[in-house]
């Protein structure tokens, strides 16, 4: 495998507000072979997420793997909560952007 940023490699990278207190990050792949690449190397794993987001591991709501979709999806807690004081995206859409630039 080439060298190549997740943004190249993958269909889709997105985020959404969950609620609240969480928000979502999606990333469906084009195929499966590039599914199961990133799948069965671990490459998108929870100490790269705490690291990506700053967050304690044990703060990963959720990490999980969608074979029929080709998909990953990670929930996570917002920094503040949506609407606060001091809250700079209020639908969590900007905050897939660390995801894109993974390292394939």
């Amino acid at each position: 495998m080439k060298n190549i940023f997740l943004k190249d490699f993958a269909k889709v990278i997105r985020s959404k507000n969950a609620g609240p207190f969480e928000m979502t990050m999606d990333i469906v792949l084009k195929n499966q072979e590039d599914y199961l690449y990133i799948k069965e190397n671990n490459i998108i794993n929870r100490e790269l997420i705490s690291e990506l987001y700053r967050i304690p591991q044990e703060e990963i709501i959720t990490l999980c793997y969608f074979d029929n979709a080709h998909g990953i999806k990670i929930t996570i807690p917002r920094p503040r909560p949506q609407g606060a004081a001091g809250e700079t995206d209020m639908h969590a859409a900007q905050q897939h952007v660390p995801l894109m630039y993974i390292m394939i």
